[in-house]
């Protein structure tokens, strides 16, 4: 497969992975700001598949597309720029995994206490918590991936 098409699609793919999750946040804690069940339902059905379109399919092309450049290239994964890339990438793996179950589990509660004309529970504003906390570190591993990735550090 030709190098330069391999780069594009691991950009790319950098990109909307990076470009969902920021987004996908973004939207979720606003509108849950709001405190409407409709609103908050109506995002959060939205994130739940934003992320599997997404961030499930780029979080599986991410490392295929980057451990083919590095053996076309010749890089060595122990070279500490790709390796700690590696490792913020799972650090980042680690914490979507449990945030996607939170999302769904948000979305049900926000469904539920819409179809049943209630205020968003307490129970809703602890898995938010939950949910935005994972995302911190797994926001920061992204940034310094891209840091790592562009300036190529000898660390």
């Amino acid at each position: 497969m030709d190098i330069a098409l391999v780069k594009f699609l691991h950009i790319l793919s950098s990109t909307f992975l990076f470009g969902t999750g920021v987004g996908t946040a973004f939207y979720l804690l606003f509108a849950s700001r709001q405190r409407d069940p409709v609103v908050v339902a109506a995002v959060a059905r939205l994130v739940v598949i934003a992320d599997w379109l997404f961030t499930a399919t780029t979080i599986v092309v991410q490392p295929l597309t980057g451990l083919y450049l590095a053996h076309r290239l010749h890089i060595p994964l122990s070279t500490p720029w790709l390796y700690w890339s590696i490792v913020l990438f799972v650090i980042a793996g680690l914490c979507w995994l449990p945030v996607v179950g939170i999302q769904i589990r948000l979305r049900d509660i926000a469904q539920q206490a819409a179809a049943s004309g209630q205020p968003l529970p307490a129970a809703y504003d602890r898995h938010l918590g939950t949910w935005a906390a994972m995302g911190v570190p797994a926001l920061f591993s992204f940034l310094a991936i891209f840091y790592l990735m562009t300036a190529k550090p000898a660390l």
